[in-house]
C-alpha cells in the first residue's frame, strides 16, 4: 500500500497514477505550508503576510500596486485589499494614492516591516534546508523541473477556465 493511502486511510486503489501523484502533491504542499505557517506565526504574521512583506522589501524604494503584489505572490490571494489593510493596521506597510491616478494605491514596506523581516530572516532562511535538505542536488533539480512542468500545465488549464 502506498504511503499516501496509509496516511489518508484509503482502502480503494487510486483511479490512476496521475490521481495518486496529484493527491501526493496537494498533501505535500499542505504539509509544507502548515510548517511554514507555524514558523511565521511566532512573529504575529501569517505566511501570506510574510510573503507580501518580502515582495515589498524587494520592491523598495518605489513600492507596488495591489495588482502587482498579487501577481508576485506564491499563493493566490483573492482579497489583496483586506490583506494589505491588516498589514497596515500592524504598521508593517505604508500606503499612498498615486499623484496622477487617485484610483491607484501604492504600497511600501515600513521601517517596522523591515525590522520584522530582519528578525525573521535567520529562521526562515534555514527552513528550506530543514524541509528539503535530505534531497541531494540532482533530486532537487529534478523536483524543480517536474513541479515547473506540472505548474505550466496547471496555468494553461486555468487560462482556459477564465
Amino acid at each position: 500500500m502506498s504511503g499516501l493511502k496509509l496516511e489518508i486511510v484509503q482502502e480503494a486503489p487510486f483511479s490512476s497514477l496521475e490521481e495518486e501523484a496529484l493527491l501526493n502533491l496537494l498533501r505535500t504542499s499542505d504539509c509544507l505550508n502548515r510548517t511554514f505557517h507555524l514558523k511565521t506565526r511566532h512573529w504575529g504574521v501569517t505566511s501570506t503576510q510574510y510573503n507580501v512583506l518580502r515582495i515589498l522589501r524587494g520592491a523598495q524604494p518605489h513600492g507596488l500596486t495591489c495588482s502587482a503584489i498579487g501577481s508576485r505572490m506564491i499563493t493566490a490571494e483573492p482579497d489583496i485589499t483586506r490583506l494589505l489593510s491588516r498589514l497596515k493596521a500592524l504598521k508593517l506597510i505604508r500606503q499612498h494614492r498615486d499623484a496622477h491616478d487617485r484610483r491607484v494605491i501604492w504600497t511600501r514596506i515600513s521601517e517596522a516591516g523591515l525590522d520584522l523581516l530582519k528578525k525573521m530572516d535567520p529562521v526562515i532562511q534555514r527552513l528550506p534546508r530543514e524541509l528539503l535538505g535530505h534531497l541531494d542536488g540532482a533530486e532537487l533539480a529534478e523536483l524543480i523541473r517536474l513541479l515547473e512542468s506540472a505548474r505550466k500545465i496547471g496555468a494553461e488549464a486555468l487560462a482556459t477556465l477564465d
